[in-house]
């Protein structure tokens, strides 16, 4: 609404039509949405809109109210748009203004709040922008130490804060805790992104905590803390035995780069991992007479599908850095130059699938992230699409989108015409999307 008014566009708010009203009118909807520029926001005036517009009585209100999230589970969504619709047609408004009213009734019961808890909710909300705006490194700790909770995956996370100045190091044995925290190894904040006016603060890098270490657990994490904070660990036999960890566990750490400062790379991590020997029984003093052996290091390749399986993410560069030339031959336009596109432009975009959602409100509609090196794609596809094209928008990995580009204000959305699943270009990468939350 904001940037409708910021073009100058007014913001109509419908009146009703005497000639069609067989029922009295309540009011004026302007009076319930004025202040929220035409959108009903509060559970309040929800029950406004309900009275004003379709003559319900305060009780009857009271009780769309309570039944708005439940519509779903309950079934009670049929009765209560029927009473809305002939309601609002009695008093003269339009069956597609009433249509409208009921489809964000609809959407409203999966977000919608009481005025009463806007204040509390908007101190949270303006708290976490202030952080993610200046401390960035603290923002994306907390939100990786609080996983699993909300919508971004914490490669999402992590590649987000990456893009926006922040240094994130892996999980290491000799300096990790359980939790993700900062590290004192600061750096001078990069020139560009919203970081631009700041370039002469100090930035604190993100340490990633063992925690980000699939399989492993609270209590060997601690183990090796404690152990570590007697004196330094010197080689992956000396964290074994102090840290008490058994072959499963190194083997986790090993493969989740977390033994690299001691063994110089994770194929040599790996290695010795795997030729750790059992702490007890009569094999534990038995001498091991072996010559070390020097194992070549990984192609970047090979350690991006390694950090993928352990972690679920790389801090590595993206995997489309590497399939950039590849995709440029087939005309796919980078995220970051796509949502520079001016509005209803013809354009291409492939990315990695991160996030599929199709709301019971979109009438079909399909909405799919895809992810670069430089940013997000928001791609929108209508259900004749998925209909036609449902293996390739359920089953890509890597997903290539033909389309034209709809920008509305800062918001930018890539309608799709054709998709092509490219998840053969990934090899054998595996990456993981949220489905249908």
């Amino acid at each position: 609404a904001r940037e409708r008014l910021a073009r100058g566009e007014a913001i109509s708010y419908p009146a009703p039509d005497p000639a069609r009203a067989t029922a009295p009118a309540g009011g004026d909807i302007r009076s319930v949405l004025e202040r929220t520029l035409g959108v009903p926001i509060f559970q309040e005036q929800v029950m406004q809109l309900a009275i004003v517009a379709a003559g319900f009585s305060p009780g009857e209100a009271d009780q769309l109210r309570r039944s708005m999230g439940a519509w779903r589970r309950q079934g009670e969504l049929e009765r209560y748009q029927q009473q809305l619709i002939d309601g609002m047609l009695a008093r003269g408004y339009s069956p597609e203004f009433a249509d409208q009213i009921c489809r964000q009734i609809q959407g409203f019961g999966s977000y919608g709040f009481p005025e009463s808890h806007a204040a509390s909710f908007a101190l949270l909300v303006y708290f976490s922008a202030w952080l993610k705006r200046f401390e960035p490194a603290a923002f994306l700790c907390a939100l990786l130490n609080s996983q699993p909770m909300g919508f971004y995956s914490p490669s999402q996370l992590i590649q987000d804060a990456r893009r926006h100045g922040v240094e994130v190091l892996g999980a290491d044995v000799t300096v990790s805790g359980w939790d993700c925290a900062l590290e004192g190894r600061s750096r001078e904040a990069p020139a560009g992104g919203h970081l631009e006016g700041y370039r002469r603060a100090r930035l604190p890098a993100a340490r990633l905590g063992l925690r980000m270490v699939k399989g492993l657990s609270i209590e060997a994490a601690e183990r090796i803390v404690l152990a570590r904070g007697r004196r330094p660990f010197g080689t992956v036999d000396d964290l074994a035995a102090r840290a008490r960890l058994d072959a499963r566990e190194l083997r986790l750490l090993a493969a989740a780069g977390a033994l690299v400062s001691l063994a110089g790379h994770r194929r040599q991590a790996l290695w010795q991992a795997a030729g750790e020997r059992p702490r007890h029984g009569v094999l534990a003093e038995a001498p091991v007479d072996e010559a070390p052996l020097a194992l070549p290091a990984a192609s970047e390749g090979e350690e991006l599908v390694a950090d993928y399986a352990a972690l679920g993410f790389t801090l590595g560069r993206h995997p489309l850095t590497l399939l950039r030339e590849h995709l440029a031959s087939l005309r796919f336009v980078p995220a970051g130059e796509l949502n520079d596109y001016p509005d209803r432009k013809l354009a291409r975009g492939a990315g990695i699938v991160t996030c599929r959602q199709r709301p019971s409100t979109a009438k079909g509609t399909m909405f799919v992230t895809l992810e670069d090196e430089t940013g997000l794609v928001n791609v929108v596809v209508h259900h004749a699409l998925v209909d036609r094209q449902r293996r390739e928008l359920l089953g890509a990995r890597l997903l290539g989108v033909f389309g034209q580009i709809r920008r509305e204000g800062r918001v930018v959305h890539l309608v799709a015409s054709r998709v092509v699943d490219h998840s053969a270009l990934l090899g054998q990468l595996v990456t993981h999307a949220r489905n249908f939350h």
